[in-house]
């Protein structure tokens, strides 16, 4: 077992390839000077004396947050950052090892991106993936070249050394998925290949210092032994104790909640959704009465939703709950509005608005509570990484004006959506707020290709609801990610009654997912299709037509726009 804090190398001639980064000897020196690390924003994720962390360095693989998912799962706290954060960003979390993510490039290429000095002058395991593991050789003195045959997909992996901590309890020969056309040639001073397969004769390296490089991706499903490969590292090589559970993340929450507020005010954008409910309890929990939830019926919510939200939410919660009815400001605000970002940022813009106006009604108010998700932010800024792209704007995060007179409190920020299911099981609230499906912020603004009109607001809630009447009747609700109708910018021609129509389409979206950064279209049974198709066009007379998407994420996206 390899354990140990993130120290400078005493080893001065230890020569390694670096991106130009500070030496983390220096930083440490000045940190002392100036009286320790200080606090970044990484550490409101995790804290307390019993810190530990597992840091993924992102290279811009599409499965990188996966690999935080899986090491979450083992219980241990884990967070991505780019492949050029600062050291000062993670000290705080407390390392206890480093994962180097895949990537797009390869490391021969000119400025192929490397990690940064202070992940090997730390003394901490490190384990390399696929263009990881071609980092940590290219860095450590070793070589990495073209292979002579790629390999993707279904591999063999077959273990030279049985006696490697990273393999307990694994079978000598275990499928795993592979994604790459570069191999080890020589393998880094020190370094001896511990598995192979047919195609990559060192598949797996590693040292005697916990340094490990995989070819293949532990991540995916498709490796049926990955997740016991990570817990392997996590647990028996970093020497983690896995205390990184949803009771403490409430406990830590609280604390920090009640730190940060003192004795401010806050107001929750309260939506109704999963996400804002577990925000509201959680600071209801931590501060009583400090806190007003303000629900803002935007106009662009679904049928019914106003009344069942303020009655499941006064009936379960005890909050005070203040209703705002801005349906015209938003429709005013919308008008026009082709654009899917544009929309966005106006909806960001307007729920601001509202919120400060209310907030001066409430009295002197300094927080705005938001159900951020670590996915959000992911997908919102350019990515935590320069090498990945930015996907789109998301409500709770990319859309709200440069100028805000509140401060964001944001206690979800790093965590994925079945964790926030979690948290609010353990908070007491009921199922079905806990269990509902995703809504996005904009709400049926982002379901409306074009022009947000009151008229098309209508056709598309009648859709809707026939949509999720017929899914939870056929008890297909719990097993869908997200389910949900869209209006398309389109119209097309049918027949009804012997009369020629010309009607708008419905596009019907039903995926399953863990987390929503991938997802995959459901296989709908085909009598639950027809009902819908069949109650959607008898019962909403502007509607003609009516399709199921079936493509995943990627290359689409769960949400039309």
């Amino acid at each position: 077992m390899v354990k140990g804090k993130a120290k400078p190398a005493t080893d001065k001639s230890l020569r390694i390839a670096t991106t130009g980064d500070i030496e983390v000897s220096t930083y440490l020196e000045i940190a002392k000077e100036k009286g320790g690390v200080q606090p970044s924003v990484a550490e409101e994720a995790v804290s307390g004396a019993e810190r530990e962390a597992v840091i993924v360095i992102d290279f811009g693989s599409q499965y990188s947050l996966l690999i935080a998912r899986r090491v979450r799962e083992c219980q241990v706290y884990c967070e991505l950052v780019p492949h050029d954060a600062p050291w000062e960003k993670i000290a705080p979390l407390n390392p206890r090892g480093f994962i180097l993510s895949g990537g797009p490039r390869s490391v021969y290429e000119p400025n192929a991106p490397l990690a940064p000095s202070y992940i090997y002058e730390s003394g901490l395991p490190v384990l390399g993936i696929c263009y990881g593991m071609g980092v940590i050789a290219r860095q450590l003195g070793g070589k990495v070249a073209p292979g002579t045959k790629r390999e993707y997909g279904h591999a063999v992996l077959h273990l030279s050394n049985l006696d490697s901590p990273l393999f307990a309890d694994l079978p000598e020969s275990t499928p795993v998925w592979m994604s790459h056309g570069d191999r080890i040639e020589e393998l880094p001073p020190g370094f001896t290949a511990i598995a192979y397969t047919e195609n990559s004769p060192v598949a797996v390296m590693g040292n005697g210092d916990g340094i490990f490089g995989l070819q293949f991706h532990p991540e995916v499903v498709h490796t049926p032994e990955g997740k016991t490969i990570l817990r392997n590292f996590v647990r028996r090589v970093c020497g983690c104790r896995g205390n990184w559970t949803i009771g403490s993340f409430i406990n830590d929450s609280l604390a920090r909640i009640r730190e940060s507020v003192g004795d401010g005010k806050v107001i929750c954008a309260l939506s109704g959704g999963v996400d804002s409910a577990v925000v509201a309890t959680l600071i209801h929990r931590a501060i009583g009465d400090q806190l007003t939830c303000i629900f803002v019926n935007n106009g662009l919510l679904r049928r019914e939703e106003v009344e069942r939200t303020l009655k499941v939410f006064r009936e379960n919660l005890g909050m005070n709950i203040r209703y705002v009815d801005a349906s015209e400001r938003f429709l005013s605000r919308l008008k026009g509005v082709i654009d899917p970002e544009i929309k966005r940022k106006a909806i960001g813009e307007e729920f601001i608005h509202v919120f400060e106006e209310e907030a001066k009604k409430a009295g002197k108010v300094d927080f705005l509570a938001q159900g951020t998700l670590y996915p959000d932010v992911i997908e919102s800024v350019s990515s935590v990484s320069n090498v990945s792209a930015k996907i789109k704007t998301h409500h709770n995060v990319g859309g709200l004006p440069a100028r805000m007179t509140l401060k964001l409190l944001e206690p979800l920020r790093y965590l994925f959506k079945d964790e926030v299911r979690r948290v609010g099981l353990e908070l007491g609230l009921p199922e079905e707020m806990v269990w509902r499906q995703p809504f996005p912020g904009p709400g049926l603004a982002i379901r409306i290709i074009g022009e947000v009109t009151r008229e098309k607001l209508e056709i598309l809630r009648s859709a809707d609801f026939i949509v999720m009447n017929e899914i939870k009747k056929a008890k297909l609700y719990r097993q869908l990610w997200q389910s949900f109708a869209i209006l398309p910018d389109i119209h097309s021609v049918g027949v009804m009654g012997d009369y020629r129509t010309y009607g708008h389409v419905i596009a019907i979206r039903a995926v399953t997912s863990e987390d929503a950064m991938t997802a995959d279209w459901a296989r709908m049974p085909y009598d639950v299709l027809s009902r819908i198709s069949n109650r959607i066009v008898n019962e909403v007379p502007e509607v003609n037509r009516v399709v199921f998407d079936i493509t995943s994420k990627p290359p689409s996206t769960i949400e039309w726009e």
